[in-house]
């Protein structure tokens, strides 16, 4: 049959058959069910959710309603202290007691720095920034028992955490992390992986600067020279012998710090790290 002859054999068919509407279509085949379902010995017809009311058409109430009473949220005047509430910084709790622990059982290494990186690569610690995680604060369960000698850095630390790890001869730095770059250091293999420059740390938000430049809170920021002399004043005010750090042969270990815009220990912002060939691509 040629092509002239099919194409005529159609158009003579359009020209016969009716216009495709709603009344003259079917539906495809096994498109419509059986409405009778459910348990067999009710025919089907109400599923096994009862005789009417709102438990049979899942017309449930929602959230909120308390059944024509005044709500709850309407019967009591709004609170400012909940204002931007969903948008403040958290920092997950890690206790002296565990980190010890952690050092104890080969965790962590107490001869390098430790920071949140190598917090969250024990796999014991999880650091969510999608829920506005901003790092960890380190509090001071199990202070008295704490005896390793550590450089580490967090996000938020009290005085008697503060005061613990410097009484051991250690040192603690309190830092701030901004949520692009957070996502590169809880999990840098993924962000190796990715293939692309490890970010720059950003500078902390306007009501974060006080609390990382003071030198009682060890912040990052903070000048040296003042947290020197805080160093002494807290010696002096828990009653213990402040170690001499230049003296210690760990020296090296506890004099290593981060730049303020570096995020890991050796690698500086714009390298990029390929995991599939062990390589480091450096900034010219």
């Amino acid at each position: 049959m040629s092509v002239k002859h099919t194409t005529e054999k159609a158009l003579q068919m359009l020209r016969t058959l009716p216009r495709v509407t709603i009344g003259n279509i079917r539906d495809n085949p096994q498109s419509k069910q059986n409405v009778k379902r459910g348990r067999g010995q009710h025919g089907g017809d109400k599923h096994g959710a009862g005789n009417k009311g709102s438990g049979q058409r899942q017309n449930y109430m929602r959230l909120g309603y308390e059944t024509g009473n005044t709500p709850f949220y309407m019967r009591f005047k709004y609170e400012p202290y909940y204002k931007g509430h969903h948008l403040k910084r958290e920092y997950p709790p890690i206790s002296l007691h565990q980190l010890q622990k952690l050092i104890d059982t080969d965790r962590l290494d107490s001869r390098a720095p430790i920071d949140l990186t190598t917090i969250c690569n024990t796999g014991l610690f999880e650091i969510r920034p999608d829920r506005l995680h901003h790092g960890v604060q380190l509090t001071d369960v199990g202070a008295d028992d704490f005896r390793a000698k550590v450089n580490i850095e967090v996000q938020h630390a009290p005085e008697s955490v503060i005061a613990a790890i410097e009484r051991n001869g250690g040192v603690i730095r309190t830092a701030y992390y901004d949520p692009h770059s957070l996502y590169a250091v809880v999990n840098p293999k993924k962000w190796f992986e990715k293939g692309v420059p490890i970010p720059r740390r950003m500078l902390p938000p306007q009501d974060a600067v006080e609390y990382y430049t003071d030198a009682r809170n060890r912040g990052y920021l903070a000048d040296p020279e003042r947290i020197s002399q805080e160093r002494l004043v807290l010696a002096q005010k828990y009653g213990y012998t402040l170690p001499k750090i230049e003296d210690d042969p760990d020296y090296a270990m506890l004099a290593e710090a981060k730049d303020p815009r570096q995020i890991f220990f050796g690698l500086n912002p714009g390298w990029v790290v390929s995991l599939k060939d062990r390589a480091i691509v450096k900034q010219k």
